[in-house]
């Protein structure tokens, strides 16, 4: 393999890129950075070859798939850090109008939603379930003002609660 050959590079890669993926995958614990590191490792053997003093390949190629993970672990870290120490360097103001803009948008969307899905229900739902939940009433005014008694109030926020889950899919929520 030090002079070139390329067979041997394939053997290589054959009879050890599999434990060299594990080694650093337990070093990771990231499938897809393991991935990486262990193609950047079979390359670092092959230029590392004639410093290799032919006593226990084996021990030797794990000591570059480690350190090479460590490297790889520690560089993830920094940069970690970095983008950390910059957000927290952005003045609040900027912080709070950024979250508040994302939020107003997210907020709206979700509002329209449940407005629609609302506009779904059953009539007899319907009255009871906007104004419980949009309008915030008690049960005690919503009875009064829909001239029902305080248990029809209950059961039809009860009857509208398990319709809601038997019709309404998660996935028009995600």
């Amino acid at each position: 393999m030090a002079a070139g050959d390329r067979d041997a590079f394939r053997e290589l890669v054959d009879k050890y890129g599999r434990y060299l993926f594990q080694s650093v995958y337990a070093v990771l614990r990231s499938t897809k950075d393991a991935e990486d590191v262990t193609q950047e490792v079979l390359l670092k053997i092959c230029s590392s070859l004639p410093q290799y003093q032919y006593h226990g390949f084996k021990t030797w190629i794990t000591r570059i798939a480690v350190n090479k993970a460590i490297d790889f672990k520690r560089a993830r870290d920094r940069k970690r850090e970095q983008l950390t120490d910059q957000w927290e360097s952005l003045p609040p103001h900027d912080l709070m109008y950024d979250d508040s803009l994302e939020a107003g948008v997210i907020s709206r969307e979700r509002r329209e939603q449940v407005r629609d899905q609302l506009e779904r229900l059953p009539d007899n739902y319907r009255d009871v379930v906007f104004a419980f939940y949009i309008e915030e009433k008690s049960y005690q005014q919503i009875a009064d003002e829909q001239n029902i008694a305080l248990k029809t109030v209950e059961s039809k926020l009860y009857r509208a609660k398990q319709y809601m889950r038997k019709h309404w899919k998660e996935e028009e929520w995600q």
